[in-house]
């Protein structure tokens, strides 16, 4: 069977937005060459989201641009009304595209009564009427058995790794900022054949850690520290200091989410880090933004993803041999 042409994307497969990351949402229609889905998505005097699809969906593949980052109650709702909008709208398939996944942080039940709130949510999204769910950099990964629906999970070490190249670094050792990362460290050192490193660290609370030693060789080396996210920036500013005193020559960190949330941007700046390169799948304020930071689109990624999802072609060929 041949594939529909391009002029006929547009009556087949829809892009929706809430208010989350409505930027990201237009680059990926750019990227797609189709319009972006004229909805309303605002508020009612008390508080309650208004939504109203100002467009004809039946039949279409949709796709719901929305990642679930700050204020995250806000955006998780938001995401779940638009599914329900859609579903109750008879759209022929409703994708949840969730750049970054909020609530992950909870993943297991390492203490007496605390929730699963990673699960907690994944239930939502399903009960919703979501039939996919396309994402970003998890957390942690066994997130994606969380859902009883087909889940692809894309990673942004593409993205850093176009730029890195760009910038022609010498020496690199990429760093785990924990021993959890490893794999996502070992990933970008496979794909950028640079050597690799851990940062061991004893955690004081869930806001604070302290950095103990170095496992690997980074004297004289330019440091790339990985990372799904970066909050409060502790962890990544400990862990640059940490590299400093061990001789690194300069420190980089790639991280895919910036949620930069409380004393993160001072502590960014003030720290030895030379450059945080980040993604847009968290909008950057102005008030959050400074010069050490750079941010790299996922825009071209994530539309990629989204026509190989319409075509029922292959996503993880974008990633062959990346995590092995």
């Amino acid at each position: 069977m041949a594939k529909p042409s391009r002029s006929s994307l547009a009556d087949q497969l829809a892009i929706m937005a809430g208010n989350a990351n409505p930027a990201l949402a237009k680059a990926i229609c750019q990227h797609l060459k189709i319009p972006l889905t004229d909805s309303l998505v605002s508020r009612f005097s008390e508080g309650e989201v208004r939504l109203k699809i100002n467009e004809n969906v039946r039949g279409k593949d949709v796709f719901v641009v929305q990642p679930t980052c700050p204020p995250v109650n806000d955006n998780l709702m938001e995401l779940l009304i638009i599914i329900d909008a859609l579903r109750r709208a008879s759209a022929r398939r409703i994708t949840a595209v969730i750049p970054y996944y909020g609530y992950a942080r909870q993943d297991r039940k390492d203490q007496p009564r605390v929730p699963i709130t990673a699960k907690l949510v994944a239930n939502l999204i399903t009960t919703a009427g979501a039939h996919r769910v396309l994402t970003m950099d998890l957390h942690a990964g066994q997130i994606q058995g969380f859902f009883d629906i087909p889940l692809d999970h894309l990673y942004a070490v593409t993205v850093f790794e176009q730029y890195l190249r760009r910038k022609h670094l010498k020496s690199i050792v990429v760093v785990s900022p924990d021993v959890g990362g490893i794999k996502m460290a070992r990933a970008y050192a496979k794909r950028l054949q640079a050597g690799l490193a851990i940062v061991d660290k004893r955690r004081d609370s869930p806001e604070s850690t302290e950095v103990m030693h170095i496992l690997g060789e980074v004297k004289g080396k330019t440091c790339l520290l990985v990372d799904d996210l970066i909050a409060t920036g502790s962890s990544l500013v400990e862990a640059a200091s940490a590299l400093e005193r061990s001789g690194a020559m300069a420190v980089y960190a790639c991280v895919t989410h910036p949620i930069l949330s409380g004393p993160a941007r001072q502590r960014i700046a003030e720290s030895s880090l030379k450059e945080l390169i980040v993604t847009d799948t968290i909008p950057l304020t102005a008030e959050r933004r400074h010069p050490k930071i750079t941010v790299l689109s996922v825009a071209s990624l994530l539309g990629e993803a989204i026509q190989r999802i319409h075509y029922e072609q292959s996503i993880s060929s974008l990633f062959d041999g990346m995590m092995g």
